[in-house]
């Protein structure tokens, strides 16, 4: 939430496919901490959506992706009291390898298949992922 005034903030995710693969790393921030999320942050201004997803997966992973395209949107009023709408784009692995270039947010990153995922995993990866099986784009409340 932006206190001065009070509006909500653009949050960007992106899940990030390598074969039957995703990129999660273990949060250490007040907001989910604990839990497995995909890259992600918050758009910048005049930054398109592809611009803040190469972006921010640059800045905490090191690593190039492509392919980045739109999965779904949510209203997410989970982490009171902020109050986020949260933008999830996917898009395939480029080059790289993973790095935990922000230590003090992140445990450090890893690739998981999809059919052995942490459990805990961070309410907008989860609705991201069950996007891409169901195709439901939009979550009008996520509290």
């Amino acid at each position: 939430m932006d206190s001065v005034n009070n509006r909500p903030t653009v949050g960007m995710g992106v899940v990030i496919f390598k074969g039957n693969k995703i990129l999660l790393g273990k949060r250490k921030s007040s907001i989910a901490g604990g839990l497995y999320a995909s890259p992600g942050g918050h758009v910048e201004y005049m930054e398109t959506f592809e611009e803040c997803a190469i972006r921010e997966t640059r800045e905490e992973c090191g690593i190039e992706i492509q392919n980045v395209r739109f999965q779904r949107l949510a209203n997410v009023m989970a982490f009171k009291p902020k109050h986020f709408v949260d933008i999830s784009l996917i898009a395939d692995w480029k080059s790289g390898e993973p790095q935990n270039l922000e230590p003090d947010k992140n445990e450090g990153w890893d690739w998981y298949d999809l059919d052995n995922l942490p459990t805990n995993l961070m309410a907008t990866t989860k609705l991201t992922l069950e996007s891409c099986k169901t195709g439901q784009m939009y979550f009008p409340l996520i509290d």
